[in-house]
């Protein structure tokens, strides 16, 4: 036997029901009609980013060397982005057909961590030119008060570069193509962003010992050590 009270609530049940899949429906509809209004309108120009003048430090198996050549290029503001993507373009560069320098094609780099290093006997060189494009100054060697001290006002940045294994599992193995890598790697760092006095690699966020079985990467690479050729290079 059913009671009134139950068949009340029933119904009442039965109504709410009714009523949210009315309102479900209607919500849907009002979804669709949205999305393709939008899809009927005009597409907006995406602003145009503009580009600046890089340096991107070549690396040239034939005969071991590394020339610095100018490109343009639209870059980050934000400058961890900044110099990942002066790394990537740097990829992009060694995968090209004719490439004196070839490799595999794809992202190289994970991650790049920016940070502040008490660099002992270096100091901001405040009589170099000041700079276009905004960039802090290169740091230079001071000689402390006495012998064994650190300078008064050091400066300078350590990059930390965390490479995918992808690129290292694919990279070409020996003492002179690796080291290339790494070094146009350091220099290019240097040549676009000079307050980056050390720079020191990880793989995958994990120390490694070498890069593809011979160059260390394990040490810290002082940016300084990369001695390059300038070249009348041509801008993208």
């Amino acid at each position: 036997m059913i009671y009134k009270h139950q068949r009340i609530v029933f119904w009442v049940m039965v109504g709410c029901i009714v009523l949210m899949a009315t309102l479900l429906f209607l919500e849907r509809q009002r979804g669709r009609e949205r999305i393709l209004s939008l899809a009927t309108q005009m597409p907006l120009d995406a602003p145009a980013a503009s580009t600046e003048p890089v340096t991107l430090d070549l690396a040239n198996d034939s005969d071991g060397s590394i020339h610095a050549e100018q490109r343009q290029m639209a870059l980050p503001v934000e400058m961890n982005a900044r110099v990942r993507a002066l790394l990537d373009q740097l990829i992009a560069e060694y995968s090209l057909p004719g490439s004196t320098h070839p490799l595999q094609q794809g992202s190289a780099v994970s991650e790049v961590f920016l940070l502040p290093l008490p660099v002992v006997g270096y100091t901001a060189n405040t009589s170099a030119p000041a700079r276009v494009d905004g960039e802090s100054p290169a740091s230079t060697p001071v000689a402390g008060a006495s012998p064994g001290t650190a300078a008064v006002n050091p400066g300078g940045e350590l990059a930390v570069i965390d490479l995918r294994s992808t690129f290292v599992n694919q990279h070409p193995s020996g003492v002179e193509v690796e080291s290339l890598t790494l070094l146009s790697f350091v220099g290019t760092l240097h040549a676009n962003v000079p307050q980056i006095e050390q720079v020191r690699f990880l793989v995958d966020g994990q120390p490694r010992e070498t890069l593809a079985g011979h160059a260390d990467l394990l040490r810290t690479y002082p940016s300084r050590e990369t001695a390059t050729v300038v070249t009348a290079g041509g801008a993208q």
